[in-house]
């Protein structure tokens, strides 16, 4: 896991400039915390790149950006990302001559680009962003993972395009401007903390989007979909559906362990990451390896502060020990503490680019800075609720009915939060509507589909796009903010495509929220772990915490030039201290974010608008 950076321009030489280099390496710093152990630079006539690198495979010849010379141009690559099909792809290219000077991914992924060409997206299993610049066609390729694990950004500016892991290195280009313009804000505060696929709060800033590729040449920008889910019939039985299911889970797990740096996984006693852990300590007992080390995470006196609530119905302890006992791993408890969590809002910010999950964010920048110390690499069992449908709203009617995102339906409380000259002319609920319709008429719905597999794919499909890369975003940021990897077993493309097809009534085995996934698991995980009931990442529920957000948003509406001020409600927000946030009765998003986060949502907001000092543009 790296970052990368770069510019092509067919009309400038930027092998005659003399500040090309040190432009580079200014850009390069900004993305120093994702690659703590090496950096490189690549300049050409027409294009120019940098890399940070993390190590995790191959420290002697993984070095980026790597070269490979023809005698008719160069191959360059700088990536982000892990190919977990490494081993298929090299068997293949050595059947057709390729020879390898070390065994690191980033050396096949540019052999399969020059073998494959820009089919080579077709043949990879992983989690990547990387661009390519190839010297024989004089045009340079960028590709972006199925799930968008891995970012990837770019603006086009003067006939250049500016690419980046994230956002920060872009603004260091010259005359790249922070813009925030409707749209902007009706992402950030309509949309927020997810976004749009495609687009990011800045005008004229954009993603690659998830299973995308692009090639600039002399002619422009093109991008085109290299993989999306294709409805189809699911003629499997429930035998061969559960022996599929476990194959896939099986081969993910197991391809995803491949490290040569300390590897662990996240234990939070929850269905999702028990299997993970399950798979991985058998695997390590399998290969006579030393026993799995996982790590869980903990807040201070959240043992007497726990509140139960139907998105969050019980605490995980007992059952992290209860998996521990079971599989005799390696276990640490990591315990964050209330000041901590506030302190480093502004770093969760920074990480992101932009305003995020509040403290969810923030808790787990702290607990991979911890982990850290030990490990360079996690498994985590993020988006099995995506992808088996284990999200409370595929069950509540209030959020099958809200005709909206179902994890975010205080749509009038969200426009009340706009000043009067901001909300005059951004409507809110409008842009919603718009997004929330566009995403629905991409999804296929087949004949043979039953009333509730029809309405389930279309609760799925939002949940996949929207939700679930507003969580791979912050697992990527607040992770790479520390030079540490996370991998997504649950996210790998087959499983999930496969997962896609199984009817609503079969994924919901007895009504359960992932019942499917809980029936399969029976066989392997205590009785207790298989049948509890579903449970978020954990938060904090000390009464401190909301003290300190309290304290800290107060101490910004005590300034009344303070930046927030031009673009929200000063007596709405004031309305939301004194009442602690319950101006919004529910989760404002998720099933986590109530009046703390809220608050902490607003104070970053406050952060946002001081460190970046976009343009408001309407």
């Amino acid at each position: 896991m790296c970052g990368f950076v770069g510019f092509t321009n067919f009309k400038k030489d930027f092998s005659c400039t003399n500040d090309t280099l040190s432009l580079l390496k200014n850009m390069n710093s900004t993305l120093a915390k994702r690659g703590p152990d090496e950096e490189g630079y690549y300049i050409d006539n027409h294009t120019c790149m940098a890399h940070k690198r993390l190590i995790v495979i191959d420290p002697s010849n993984g070095g980026q950006p790597m070269i490979e010379k023809y005698s008719y141009g160069d191959y360059v690559i700088v990536y982000n990302g892990q190919i977990y099909n490494t081993d298929e792809l090299r068997n293949v290219l050595v059947e057709n001559g390729f020879t390898f000077k070390g065994h690191c991914d980033t050396e096949v992924l540019l052999k399969s680009y020059i073998f494959y060409g820009n089919d080579v997206v077709k043949h990879l299993n992983g989690i990547f962003g990387f661009a390519i610049w190839n010297q024989k066609n004089n045009e340079l390729f960028l590709a972006r993972d199925h799930f968008g694990v891995k970012p990837l950004f770019y603006t086009l500016i003067n006939n250049t395009i500016v690419f980046a892991s994230e956002i920060k290195a872009i603004f260091a280009y010259p005359g790249v401007e922070k813009i925030l313009d409707s749209e902007g804000i009706s992402e950030l505060f309509g949309i927020g903390p997810s976004h749009t696929p495609g687009t990011t709060i800045f005008k004229n800033i954009y993603e690659l989007k998830p299973a995308h590729f692009a090639v600039f040449n002399e002619s422009g920008l093109h991008v085109e979909r290299y993989w999306k889910f294709v409805s189809k019939p699911h003629s499997d039985d429930l035998s061969v559906t559960c022996e599929k299911v476990k194959f896939l889970l099986n081969d993910a797990i197991t391809k995803q362990l491949v490290s040569d740096v300390p590897i662990c996984t996240f234990l939070s006693g929850g269905l999702d990451s028990s299997i993970i852990t399950k798979f991985a300590a058998d695997y390590c007992e399998k290969k006579n390896l030393p026993p799995l080390d996982t790590y869980s995470i903990d807040y201070v006196d959240n043992d007497i502060n726990f509140v139960k609530s139907d998105f969050q119905p019980n605490s995980d302890n007992y059952y992290i020990n209860l998996m521990n006992e079971n599989l005799h791993t390696n276990h640490h408890s990591i315990v964050i503490d209330t000041p901590e969590l506030a302190s480093y809002l502004e770093d969760a910010m920074i990480a992101r680019d932009m305003p995020g999950m509040a403290d969810i964010d923030s808790s787990l920048l702290l607990f991979c800075k911890y982990v850290k110390k030990d490990m360079t690499v996690s498994l985590t069992g993020e988006c099995a609720d995506e992808i088996f449908g284990g999200y409370p709203w595929f069950f509540r009617e209030d959020a099958l009915n809200s005709n909206t995102f179902p994890w975010s339906i205080a749509l009038n409380e969200r426009q009340e939060l706009l000043n009067e000259s901001i909300g005059s002319k951004v409507n809110l609920k409008q842009y919603i509507d718009y997004r929330y319709n566009q995403s629905l008429d991409e999804v296929d719905i087949l004949d043979s589909d039953s009333d509730e597999t029809a309405e389930k794919r279309k609760i799925s499909y939002l949940t996949l796009n929207w939700f679930m890369q507003t969580l791979l975003d912050r697992s990527d940021r607040m992770a790479m903010y520390n030079g540490f990897e996370l991998r997504v077993p649950f996210c790998d493309y087959r499983l999930a495509e496969y997962v896609w097809n199984i009817p609503w009534e079969m994924k919901a085995l007895n009504g359960r929220e992932k019942g499917l996934l809980r029936y399969i698991c029976s066989d392997f995980l205590p009785e207790e772990i298989v049948y509890r009931k579903k449970s978020p990442y954990p938060k904090t529920h000390n009464p401190s915490y909301l003290k300190a957000v309290k304290g800290m948003l107060s101490k910004i509406m005590e300034d009344k030039n303070a930046p927030i001020n031009d673009l929200l409600n000063r007596k709405y927000i004031l309305e939301i201290l004194e009442t602690e946030g319950k101006a919004f009765s529910r989760p404002w998003f998720g099933q986590l974010m109530t009046g703390p986060q809220l608050m902490a949502y607003l104070c970053q907001v406050n952060m946002w608008l001081e460190r970046y000092q976009p343009k408001i543009e309407l």
